[in-house]
């Protein structure tokens, strides 16, 4: 892999961890899509980075679950279908018309679908 594929690789990983690190003090900020997105990008630039992740103690757990298992925990599944609906409540107050705060809502009704469908794995905390 070329140096500046790797770099950038790099550094989605870690905007992303970033947001991941916002999401875990801000309320409607998700983490765990965050977590998908840094880990994928740095198993593709820096194997010492993905192991980082997969062992660190607050991002660890939710990352080995999701690519060991393809699972996400209930809290995590109740914490993003709350924030989709506030974002949703949020659109449908702060728009005028119909047409955003449908497609929004149609969007946001496909996101919880593919999220409560996942299954929950071992780890049900």
């Amino acid at each position: 892999m070329g140096t500046l594929r790797r770099l950038v690789y790099q550094g989605v990983a870690l905007f992303f961890v970033a947001l991941a690190t916002a999401g875990v003090f801000l309320p409607l900020v998700p983490t765990t899509p965050f977590l998908i997105v840094a880990v994928w990008a740095a198993g593709r630039s820096s194997p010492e980075l993905k192991r980082w992740l997969r062992e660190h103690p607050r991002f660890g757990p939710v990352l080995r679950r999701w690519e060991d298992e393809r699972a996400i925990s209930r809290p995590s599944k109740r914490n993003a279908v709350i924030a989709i609906i506030l974002s949703w409540l949020i659109v449908l107050v702060t728009t005028s018309g119909y047409l955003l705060p449908m497609v929004a809502g149609a969007v946001m009704v496909g996101v919880a679908g593919f999220l409560l469908t996942r299954p929950t794995g071992t780890d049900t905390n």
